[in-house]
C-alpha cells in the first residue's frame, strides 16, 4: 500500500454520504490489491471498529492504535475473506474483538509483572527500612517486632495494602488469592499489629 492510500486517523473518516458499493464489493475488490476500494472499505468500517474497540479497550488513544491495526490487517487479509462465511462487516468486528481483548490481556499481563516485580523488591526489604517510611512515629524496633509476630500471609498482606499501597484487588492478584481472603488477612493482621503496639480504639 502506497503514501497515498495510507488509512486516515479514525477522528477524519467522513460521516457516511450517498449509497456506494458494499463492503463485501469492496472487499473483493481490496482483496485484488484495489486501494481506492480500500480507502471507500475503510470508511465505511473504521466507525464500527472503533466503536467495538473502543467498548473493550477502554482509553482512546490506545482504541485508535488498535482500530487501525484492525483496518490494516483487513487489507492484508481480504484475499482470505469469503462472503459465504458471513458480511464483511462481521468479518472486520470479529478481527477488531480479537485485536481488542488482545491488547487489554497484554495490559493486565505488564501490570501483573509490574505489581510482582515491586512486591518482590519491598519483600526483600529489611523491616526497619518498611517501618521507618511507614510509621515514622513509633520506635522502629517496636514496628519491626510486631510485624514479626505476624503469620507470613498476614504480613504479605499488610505490607502491600498498607505499606506498598495496593488495593485489595491488587493484593489478591499479586498473592494470587481471593479477595474475600485477603480481605481476613488484612483484619486480623491490623488486629494484631495493634494489639501489639498497645493501640487503643
Amino acid at each position: 500500500m502506497d503514501e497515498s492510500a495510507r488509512p486516515r486517523p479514525i477522528s477524519a473518516v467522513p460521516s457516511a454520504g450517498a449509497p456506494g458499493p458494499t463492503a463485501e464489493d469492496l472487499m473483493t475488490l481490496v482483496a485484488k490489491g484495489d486501494e481506492r476500494a480500500f480507502e471507500q472499505l475503510y470508511d465505511q468500517l473504521a466507525g464500527p471498529v472503533f466503536g467495538l474497540v473502543r467498548r473493550i479497550v477502554r482509553d482512546t488513544a490506545q482504541s485508535e492504535e488498535v482500530a487501525q491495526e484492525v483496518l490494516v490487517e483487513l487489507w492484508k487479509t481480504a484475499p482470505r475473506y469469503s462472503a459465504d462465511k458471513g458480511s464483511a462487516l462481521n468479518w472486520a468486528m470479529t478481527l477488531a474483538h480479537r485485536r481488542a481483548v488482545d491488547r487489554v490481556r497484554s495490559a493486565r499481563a505488564t501490570t501483573e509483572r509490574e505489581h510482582k516485580a515491586t512486591f518482590e523488591a519491598a519483600r526483600g526489604r529489611p523491616f526497619d527500612e518498611v517501618a521507618e517510611s511507614v510509621a515514622s512515629r513509633l520506635e522502629r524496633s517496636q514496628v519491626r517486632r510486631c510485624l514479626k509476630t505476624l503469620t507470613e500471609l498476614q504480613r504479605e498482606s499488610v505490607l502491600l495494602a498498607y505499606y506498598q499501597g495496593y488495593t485489595y484487588r491488587q493484593v489478591a492478584d499479586v498473592l494470587s488469592t481471593p479477595q474475600g481472603t485477603i480481605k481476613t488477612r488484612l483484619r486480623d493482621g491490623l488486629i494484631r499489629l495493634r494489639d501489639c503496639l498497645g493501640v487503643t480504639a
